[in-house]
């Protein structure tokens, strides 16, 4: 039986479409190995015709680790770490902007993996960009500049109260999710705890500030580097079909799920990978 796993780039810098890979079958130690390098050389991975039920995504997804559930969003029936992202006309998303998934918490994830189970006929895409390729794309005296700085990230910049006043037990747990989350301080550069390598660590789905500088300091560093993270050169773009799932590593990118499907709907589920405190 062969077990070497096929890798094609999507770009020179983020993204590889997984070959030879059912991932409705437990992966063999040296498919995970082979699984798991793969996502650190390209950040993202893409495998088409994936046919994997809630308990079988959540199996694959604690090979990387511990998982973490969601303080808001719903998830799959009697598989609490599996959410499900269902977004249509009465229930818009809320992820439409660049982001890293979860950094309002002291161990944002490590890893992510989306599969797809209901697209639109068309639109729905989702692009990544690489922090690292953000960062190697800085001048030196920025980086320096950048380097001994910390920025705060808040669930509010996201999850903002007006989205959950559809019923009084949505407001409330929205209410107790504040309660539990408030802001957290992150370098503005990260290190891969694996890989070494250095990436940029804001998003503008959660980051508010940067801690030492004065407002309108924060304000222009933080709106030059969002415009920089995602520059076209630093992206993959992933046209969905059904069954397809993504594999992620959060430390290092950011991604963006473009609405442009109303009324249509589209239905995802996630799970996420806890990682450590960001270095």
């Amino acid at each position: 039986m062969n077990e070497r796993l096929s890798f094609t780039p999507l770009g020179p810098w983020i993204g590889a479409q997984v070959a030879n890979l059912d991932l409705s079958r437990p992966l063999s130690d040296a498919q995970f190995e082979q699984l798991y390098h793969g996502l650190l050389r390209h950040q993202v991975l893409f495998l088409r015709d994936q046919k994997i039920t809630p308990e079988q995504h959540r199996a694959l997804a604690i090979r990387f680790g511990d998982l973490h559930i969601h303080p808001v969003y719903p998830h799959a029936e009697g598989v609490k770490e599996i959410i499900v992202l269902d977004t249509h006309q009465d229930n818009p998303p809320d992820n439409d902007n660049w982001h890293t998934d979860v950094t309002f918490i002291d161990t944002p994830p490590a890893i992510a993996l989306l599969a797809s189970k209901v697209l639109p006929e068309a639109g729905g895409d989702t692009l990544w960009t690489s922090g690292i390729a953000a960062y190697e794309a800085l001048s030196e005296p920025f980086k320096q500049l950048l380097a001994g700085l910390s920025a705060e990230h808040d669930f509010k910049k996201s999850f903002q109260e007006f989205k959950y006043r559809k019923t009084e037990e949505e407001h409330q747990r929205w209410q107790q999710a504040v309660a539990k989350h408030p802001p957290v301080q992150h370098p503005v550069i990260r290190t891969h705890p694996v890989s070494g390598r250095k990436a940029l660590f804001v998003n503008e789905g959660f980051t508010t500030r940067i801690v030492d500088l004065s407002e309108k300091e924060s304000d222009a560093v933080l709106s030059f580097l969002f415009a920089h993270a995602t520059k076209p050169e630093f992206q993959v773009r992933w046209r969905w079909q059904p069954d397809d799932l993504a594999i992620w590593d959060n430390r290092v990118t950011q991604h963006y799920a473009n609405a442009d499907y109303y009324p249509a709907r589209r239905v995802m589920q996630r799970a996420t990978v806890l990682g450590d405190r960001p270095r």
